[in-house]
C-alpha cells in the first residue's frame, strides 16, 4: 500500500511539474509574440508620420495627379484607424501592403519631375521612407517566425491541452497575401537616389494595377477592438488573461 501511494504521489507532482512547464513556455512565447508585434507597430506608426510631409512635398509639383496623393491619405487614415481599433495583424496587412505599393509608386514617378528630384526635402524622406520599409519588413519577418512557433505550440499535444483551458488562441500573420501586390515589386528606393541607403525590401512598384478607390481621406467603418495576437480580455477591465 506505501508503494503505491509513493508511486502515486511521483505521478501527481510529475504532472504538475509538467503542467507548469508547458504553461510557462506558452506565457513566454505569447510575451514574445507580443513584444514582436510591438516592434513592427513602432515602424508603421513611422511610417504614419511620414505621409502627411511626403504628400505636402510632392503636392507642391506642378501637374502631379491629386487623385494618386488623395489614394495614399485615405489607405494611411484606413491604417491608422486600424491600428488604433486594435485590429490584428492578419487584418491590418491588406492595407498596409497597399500603402507600401501607393507610397512606392508616388517615389518612382520622381523620375518624370525634376523638380522633386532636386528638392532636399523629397529626397531625405524618401531616404528615410526606404529605411522605414526596410525595418518593417525585418520585423514582420521576426513576428512571423514568432507567430509560427506560438501556433504550433498551442496545436501540439499535449500543450494544447493547456492552450485552451488557458484560452490561448491562434494569432495571425502579418503578410502580403494579395498575389499581385507580390507580382508588382519591381523597383528599389535606392535607384532613385544614389548614395542613399539601400533598402534591401524592394518595396517600389510598377503601376500594373490600379489602386482601390479610396479617394476619400477619412477613414471608412471598422470592426470593433479586437484583443491583440495571441491572447483574450478579461471581461470588463481590458486586460490580458
Amino acid at each position: 500500500m506505501t508503494t503505491a501511494i509513493v508511486v502515486i504521489l511521483i505521478i501527481i507532482v510529475l504532472a504538475v511539474i509538467f503542467a507548469i512547464v508547458s504553461y510557462n513556455g506558452l506565457v513566454r512565447l505569447r510575451n514574445q509574440l507580443q513584444e514582436a508585434w510591438r516592434q513592427v507597430d513602432v515602424e508603421l506608426n513611422r511610417r504614419y508620420d511620414l505621409v502627411p510631409n511626403l504628400v505636402e512635398t510632392v503636392k507642391g509639383a506642378a501637374g502631379y495627379e491629386a487623385s494618386t496623393l488623395e489614394k495614399i491619405v485615405g489607405l494611411r487614415n484606413q491604417a491608422r484607424s486600424l491600428a488604433s481599433n486594435g485590429a490584428p495583424a492578419d487584418q491590418r496587412s491588406g492595407v498596409e501592403a497597399q500603402l507600401s505599393q501607393a507610397l512606392a509608386s508616388v517615389v518612382a514617378t520622381a523620375e518624370a519631375y525634376p523638380d522633386l528630384r532636386a528638392n532636399a526635402s523629397f529626397t531625405q524622406l524618401s531616404t528615410q521612407l526606404s529605411g522605414t520599409e526596410d525595418r518593417i519588413a525585418n520585423s514582420r519577418r521576426y513576428y512571423n517566425a514568432i507567430v509560427g512557433q506560438y501556433n504550433t505550440k498551442i496545436e501540439s499535444f499535449p500543450s494544447m491541452i493547456f492552450a485552451n483551458a488557458m484560452h490561448f488562441q491562434k494569432a495571425g500573420y502579418f503578410e502580403v497575401d494579395d498575389p499581385s501586390v507580390r507580382a508588382n515589386v519591381a523597383v528599389d528606393f535606392s535607384e532613385l537616389h544614389p548614395g542613399a541607403a539601400p533598402a534591401a525590401p524592394q518595396v517600389s512598384f510598377q503601376q500594373s494595377q490600379p489602386l482601390p478607390d479610396t479617394t476619400s481621406p477619412a477613414a471608412p467603418p471598422v470592426a470593433p477592438p479586437t484583443a491583440q495576437p495571441g491572447f483574450t480580455n478579461n471581461p470588463g477591465t481590458g486586460q490580458p488573461a
